[in-house]
């Protein structure tokens, strides 16, 4: 039986791939593995039965047989440990790109989620526009580090890992700032992780969900 995860019934951002139910569907092309899903609304992510999963009541989840995992890095890198494709043989390489992984989301995603938050839920406060030149510093000193380290290379370390997966899906959130523009590199970087067909897949399925067909 294929895996099953569970994604937004109607997603925040209307199929755009930023909610992290795509990241997990991306892994999953990656390896060539088939999924499930199971579409929850925002009151069902709060009942029991999804509680049970996990317990924050957010998305996504991963159930395969009787393992239930939740947290995205978690479920991604589940699925890299199982699956080859996304992470390398080397012990050495496997170890770097593992750690590319929480860079990613330990590192680089939470000023940027902090950018969105300022730029969305505290745009009416009145410290707002004081505050938002600060928190845009703080992403350009991470993407300054980034862009240094990642130079001219193709990818963060040798061949695409799941530590590039989670990066590349972390700066996708950034689009709609403008930042990412201020770093060629990066925005080649990010570029090049949504031409790969598994990305394409998930996000096409990510919008299909969002953007039924009409009639």
């Amino acid at each position: 039986m294929p895996a099953t995860i569970t994604a937004f019934e109607r997603s925040p951002d209307g199929g755009k791939g930023l909610a992290r139910d795509t990241r997990v569907r991306w892994a999953l092309e990656e390896v060539g593995q088939p999924y499930d899903v199971r579409l929850v609304s925002f009151a069902a992510m709060k009942e029991p039965a999804h509680l049970a999963l996990h317990p924050f009541g957010q998305i996504p989840t991963y159930e395969d047989g009787d393992l239930g995992l939740f947290e995205t890095g978690a479920i991604v890198f589940h699925i890299a440990q199982r699956h080859a494709g996304l992470l390398p043989d080397d012990a050495n390489a496997r170890a770097r790109a593992i750690t590319w992984m929480f860079a990613a989301l330990n590192t680089v995603e939470p000023p940027i989620l902090d950018l969105s938050t300022a730029r969305m839920v505290e745009a009416d406060e009145p410290w707002a526009q004081e505050r938002l030149p600060l928190v845009r510093d703080r992403v350009r000193v991470r993407l300054g580090q980034l862009s240094a380290r990642l130079d001219d290379a193709d990818w963060l370390d040798g061949a695409f890992s799941a530590g590039d997966l989670l990066m590349v899906s972390v700066l996708l959130r950034l689009r709609m700032s403008g930042l990412l523009d201020e770093y060629p590199n990066l925005a080649a970087y990010v570029a090049r992780g949504e031409a790969r067909s598994a990305y394409q897949c998930a996000f096409q399925a990510q919008l299909a969900v969002n953007n039924p067909p009409a009639g």
